[in-house]
């Protein structure tokens, strides 16, 4: 889209939103952005899980029927920190799969800029990167016309609700987080805050906020998500049904127990350096993964270095192989490809045709993407109208559920 383009859309998408359900959707007047398609499969399951918000789940879009679209939609949220450079891992395994979820449900996507403290971080950057996160949505193809894209401090609820659910939660609970306890070790008592044993309350919070249904969510993650549900079953014993309509609300469960959405594991990409790692932002080397908005030379020396073993042919799901059936799988998601037809493909390949074919394959797909970054970026007052506009939705959904539990905790109402 030209930069003409987007103040044109920015016109036309100026009058006030709408205070209405619609407006999960983005509104009226939203143009699409970027590149759109969808890759494996939606499996739900019934589990006690967990959330977070770097790996997230693959759908693919189902038929729609004429009963389908008389029922409505069921909510979602998710996002990703604005912390470091967003890279293939976090779009194959999160923002990618977006696209589909977007056209199936409500959408809430959001920048979770308050967990980017939760560690030390660079003050001066973190703005920016905020900004840059939110585009990078837009560019892989979030539709504001179905999503609504924010930033998680733009909406005070957030906060606001973590400090209620944060006198219902135990602290043995949160002992047991094993991030906490990875990261603290890791960190040092002395250097980790409070914020660090306390954040799977704020993800709590983004979910339970929204009356969210369904959560994306990696298995690798499912701790979290059951924190959230066994908080939110809490909750409503504690504070819902009778005790609730007692003090004049409507009874029944003040928040809904949502279920996680778990990805196929193809849509978890790993790190080009470590194939039994996943690919992160924190990692040391830039080397292990592939920035969303590398240049293509530096595309092609990551994968030309990247690690690889000394068996004959290329295969996917040998565990002796672990990077291997990584690189097959980035090449198989960036193609659109099947992985039969990429297993045939690739069979009889050496590393050193292999290697060329997979950049090839990754720098067209980033292409567009990052064209589409540069115009959006190029206008900042549509960015900041995308993210109040975003906030704007988000926060009647929010100040709802607010309203809601402040009353059946018994606070006085304004």
């Amino acid at each position: 889209m030209s930069r003409a383009a987007l103040s044109q859309f920015l016109a036309l998408s100026s009058s006030p939103p709408r205070l209405a359900s619609s407006m999960l959707r983005g509104g009226a007047g939203g143009r699409r952005l970027g590149n759109c398609g969808s890759i494996g499969k939606l499996e739900l399951l019934n589990v006690r899980g967990g959330l977070n918000f770097r790996c997230l789940c693959s759908v693919s879009e189902p038929d729609v029927t004429d009963s389908d679209l008389s029922k409505p939609k069921k909510r979602i949220v998710s996002g990703v920190q604005p912390t470091g450079s967003i890279h293939l891992g976090n779009y194959l395994g999160a923002i990618k799969n977006w696209i589909s979820l977007q056209n199936i449900y409500e959408t809430l996507f959001f920048i979770v800029d308050l967990h980017a403290i939760t560690l030390q971080y660079d003050v001066q950057k973190l703005s920016k990167a905020t900004r840059d996160t939110a585009a990078i949505y837009l560019a892989c193809g979030v539709d504001i016309s179905k999503a609504s894209v924010f930033v998680q401090s733009h909406v005070r609820a957030h906060v606001e609700l973590m400090w209620l659910l944060s006198s219902a939660t135990p602290i043995g609970w949160l002992n047991k987080m094993i991030q906490f306890k990875e990261k603290s070790r890791k960190e040092g008592d002395e250097n980790v805050g409070v914020a660090l044993l306390t954040y799977p309350v704020l993800m709590a919070s983004d979910i339970l906020l929204y009356q969210s249904d369904l959560v994306p969510v990696g298995e690798d993650q499912i701790q979290h998500l059951e924190l959230t549900r066994d908080l939110a079953k809490r909750v409503n014993h504690l504070y819902g049904g009778r005790k609730w309509k007692k003090l004049g609300g409507r009874g029944g469960q003040i928040f809904k127990v949502p279920e996680p959405l778990i990805p196929p594991a193809g849509a978890r990409v790993m790190s080009l350096t470590d194939g039994r790692s996943k690919m992160s932002k924190s990692a040391p080397s830039d080397d292990s993964r592939i920035n969303l908005l590398d240049p293509k030379d530096l595309i092609a020396k990551k994968i030309k270095t990247c690690t690889t073993d000394s068996f004959l042919g290329l295969e996917f799901d040998n565990p002796e192989r672990p990077e291997c059936n990584n690189l097959l799988s980035v090449y198989q998601l960036v193609s659109g490809k099947t992985k039969e037809e990429v297993a045939i493909e690739c069979r009889d390949m050496n590393w050193g045709t292999f290697k060329p074919l997979l950049t090839d394959a990754v720098i067209a797909h980033l292409h567009p993407i990052q064209v589409q970054y540069g115009e959006i970026v190029s206008d900042p007052s549509y960015l900041d109208k995308v993210l109040a506009d975003g906030a704007a939705n988000a926060e009647v959904i929010a100040e709802a559920t607010l309203s809601n539990v402040y009353q059946a905790m018994g606070f006085l109402r304004r």
